[in-house]
């Protein structure tokens, strides 16, 4: 018997003999692991898991909040299109551009010029009371700094926030309308 005869023989009796007061089985040992010039076995690994799905954002309908108009804005200024922002978060999406612009021109240079609007932000019920109050407080400004920048005077716009009192959501599409900023024609 050669000398790497003599060493895996060695190497397989101190492995079952350490295997008998070990309960756990002994690694696998793969034939293409052995060479003549390593005679050591090398255990053969499992792959690894495949990484977790990536977690859902919110981000698509009809899981993102909205910009809701009073009755009165929309008669006065025609059928809008919807606005939307992201889940947890205040920043306006890029479809709700069009939304906007066409509320903006409706309070700066259309029928409700010279008029107010009342902001007021909104929230799903999951989380603390003070974050929610918070990011309904943080949409509705967001709203505001938007119609500002496109021509609506500040001194006509009020933000607040309900957080989430008023909501009434218990799955996704449900939060999804809790998520939204209500604009109201202000008296």
């Amino acid at each position: 018997m050669d000398r790497t005869h003599v060493i895996v023989l060695a190497a397989a009796a101190a492995l079952a003999a350490g295997c008998a007061s070990d309960p756990r089985p002994p690694p696998m040992i793969a034939a293409s692991s052995l060479t003549a010039t390593d005679a050591t076995p090398r255990p053969v690994l499992a792959p690894p898991p495949p990484p977790p799905a990536p977690r859902r954002m919110d981000t698509s309908s009809p899981t993102s909040g909205s910009v809701h108009l009073d009755e009165r804005i929309v008669r006065a200024c025609g059928d809008l299109p919807a606005a939307h922002f992201a889940f947890d978060s205040s920043r306006i999406e890029m479809e709700a551009a069009a939304a906007l612009d066409a509320l903006a021109r409706c309070f700066s240079t259309g029928p409700l010029r010279g008029r107010s609007m009342r902001l007021i932000g909104h929230t799903d019920s999951r989380g603390e009371v003070e974050y929610n109050l918070g990011l309904g407080q943080r949409r509705s400004g967001s709203v505001a700094a938007y119609l500002g920048a496109h021509g609506v005077e500040k001194a006509h716009m009020a933000t607040s926030s309900r957080g989430e009192f008023d909501a009434t959501g218990t799955d996704e599409e449900g939060w999804a309308r809790d998520r939204k900023v209500d604009v109201l024609l202000a008296e």
